[in-house]
């Protein structure tokens, strides 16, 4: 009997006998308070089964199966009912205790007599948690010249309620909400001498909680003394922010106009420098320096009272076809340096003439790279360092590649000599002059 019983309640589930537009009961209920939803029945002794579901699913949550004498209480939706259900077995309505907000919903109560449905009933139950006390606070900042302050009333976590402002009994302002767990705030604007009483309310259809505004520990106006200094800071900061400002372009453009003038001083593309012999006889051609080293005047001054670091010359060496790097040994060019690399043509004796064929103008960003015949694509600039790359080296790549790094006050050279690996076809002079090493290298006409 028991199998034909639970049978006939799937089948009306299925066919959804709860799917009728029946009236719904509206109840309300205080969470932690137990509600009773009832039936309407004096007695119940006629029905075969009683049913009571919940939520749009239609989920079974207790029951009273007449026909075996048994009431039975369903363990489900994650145990939110568990030990909370109670049935009336002779009306069959149904007790919910301790109830909480989880418990909102629809209910759905269903009798079967004689195999037949009677018209179910609908409760909608809705748990209103217990109220908290609104709280008000200033939206001005701590003094404010104007004659009005701005407050806002608020609360969290709050459902089914109303939040209204008033003035004294009567009402200024409203905003309810009907969802779960949200939060509101209702804003109020107050002129600093009102002297009349305000107060926000929060209630539900159980209870109501209200907090008194208090103007005079919210607004606060500045007086004249403290107007008076304020507008003197804010005048001073904003005179020092004006000098600051001036101070700086002014800086910038005289910073720009001496880097203009160093750069004016020393012109790029093609330069023609004169090698001198170790002793600094300018034009022997009977002795020439190739590394293209600086008298010993030069060494320690130049012009502008400028200090020149003394010239290194660095030996390098390649084989045809490979890829040579000419290191600054700087790990970071600085925003004020400017690189230049010029080469000159060790293969002539008697004169070498250097011209640039890279620079990297860190200040304004911008690179040269020579594109003649020699060089084209084959010279790169690392931006960090300054040093020079050349890929692919050919027998015109021979010679002397010199590095100036100049900035504010000081200048930085060095002299590279790029030769071919050693061979029968090349031979290597060293000159051991004044504890610096220069190398000599030439091809006979």
């Amino acid at each position: 009997m028991e199998t034909f019983v639970l049978f006939l309640l799937v089948t009306l589930l299925v066919d959804g006998v709860f799917g009728y537009t029946d009236e719904v009961k509206s109840v309300s209920v205080m969470e932690g308070d137990s509600v009773t939803l009832y039936t309407d029945l004096t007695e119940i002794k006629k029905a075969d089964l009683i049913l009571w579901t919940f939520g749009s699913e239609n989920t079974r949550i207790a029951q009273i199966n007449r026909l075996i004498n048994k009431i039975s209480y369903y363990d489900v939706l994650d145990g939110r009912f568990r030990d909370r259900l109670k049935l009336d077995h002779q009306t069959g309505s149904l007790i919910i205790t301790d109830i909480t907000t989880q418990h909102t919903g629809l209910y759905g109560f269903l009798q079967i007599i004689g195999e037949k449905q009677v018209t179910p009933k609908k409760f909608s139950v809705i748990v209103s948690a217990r109220l908290s006390v609104p709280v008000i606070s200033s939206n001005s900042s701590q003094c404010s010249s104007s004659s009005n302050c701005s407050l806002v009333c608020s609360v969290v976590n709050v459902g089914h309620v109303t939040l209204s402002w008033y003035k004294g009994n009567r009402l200024l302002s409203r905003i309810s909400v009907s969802d779960l767990s949200i939060s509101l705030s209702l804003p109020l604007e107050v002129e600093y001498q009102d002297k009349n009483s305000y107060s926000c309310v929060l209630n539900n259809p159980f209870s109501n909680q209200t907090q008194h505004l208090d103007i005079s520990q919210l607004c606060h106006t500045c007086s004249a003394s403290d107007s008076s200094t304020l507008y003197i800071v804010l005048g001073c900061l904003s005179a020092l922010a004006v000098v600051a400002v001036l101070c700086g372009i002014v800086y910038y453009y005289h910073h720009r106009r001496s880097k203009q003038a160093g750069h004016q001083s020393q012109p790029d593309g093609e330069e023609n420098i004169r090698l001198t012999d170790v002793t600094g006889n300018a034009g022997d051609a009977n002795r020439p320096n190739i590394a293209g080293a600086e008298t010993p005047d030069q060494e320690r001054h130049s012009q502008n009272n400028t200090f020149v670091e003394k010239d290194e010359i660095k030996s390098v060496s390649a084989m045809v076809g490979e890829t040579v790097t000419l290191h600054t040994d700087v790990t970071e060019i600085q925003e004020d340096e400017l690189i230049r690399w010029k080469f000159a043509d060790s293969k002539v004796c008697k004169l070498a003439e250097f011209f640039v064929i890279a620079k990297w103008d860190k200040t304004n960003n911008e690179e040269y790279l020579h594109d003649d015949n020699k060089f084209k694509d084959r010279l790169h600039l690392d931006h960090d360092t300054g040093s020079l790359v050349i890929t692919n080296i050919t027998p015109e790549h021979y010679g002397h590649y010199k590095l100036h790094i100049t900035s504010e006050g000081q200048k930085i050279s060095k002299t590279f000599n790029l030769i071919a690996h050693v061979s029968m076809s090349s031979f290597h002079i060293l000159l051991h002059v004044n504890h610096t090493i220069y190398i000599h290298h030439c091809i006979p006409n």
